[in-house]
């Protein structure tokens, strides 16, 4: 999907330039000298605008699997795109691309993983919309909104989150209050 994605801005900016370079004609008695730089100055906007556009997914897939598991977002460098020569906008897309993979591997193993698969064994589907407890580990509202709220916002209620976003929620919740919103289950799984 990712490969198909970087085609496509491939396309894409390989259109703009043409589109650019048909563009930037000139009259006839323009010096050859002025069309070279234009030419070249547009394909370098072009190839950093799709360069930048890669370097963006990557900083809000990284940054989603971060909110996912409660930890700190990576900051940017805080430099400008447009200022920055070609390769380094590529080491950037590199970077970017490492951190994204090191967040989705890291999301993929929460600390206490078999335990709330326990409790969820105990609970409720992962797609239990059924009001007051939603989801596999039946979360209440305020449960969600105080633990996982970027999800409540843009997702709704549990049920339509995935599973292992429903266990990094689980997962915040238990840094301060234990396994306690899970009393019955928890025992049962001696984890009380």
């Amino acid at each position: 999907m990712a490969f198909l994605r970087q085609i496509i801005l491939a396309c894409a900016a390989l259109l703009a330039l043409s589109s650019l370079a048909g563009a930037s004609v000139r009259p006839a008695g323009a010096a050859p000298a002025a069309r070279q730089t234009a030419a070249r100055t547009a394909q370098r906007v072009a190839a950093i605008r799709w360069l930048g556009n890669q370097v963006y997914a990557y900083e809000r897939a990284t940054w989603r699997w971060q909110r996912t598991m409660g930890v700190r977002r990576t900051p940017t460098a805080g430099r400008v795109l447009m200022r920055m020569s070609i390769p380094d906008v590529e080491s950037a897309v590199r970077l970017w691309k490492r951190r994204a993979a090191r967040a989705h591997r890291r999301a993929q193993h929460p600390p206490h993983l078999q335990a709330f698969l326990c409790i969820h064994r105990y609970e409720g589907s992962w797609t239990d919309g059924g009001d007051p407890y939603f989801g596999g580990l039946q979360m209440n509202r305020g449960f969600q909104a105080r633990y996982g709220w970027w999800l409540y916002r843009h997702k709704g209620t549990a049920d339509r989150w995935t599973p292992l976003e429903q266990i990094w929620t689980a997962e915040k919740a238990l840094r301060s209050r234990g396994f306690w919103p899970w009393p019955n289950t928890a025992r049962v799984c001696g984890l009380i």
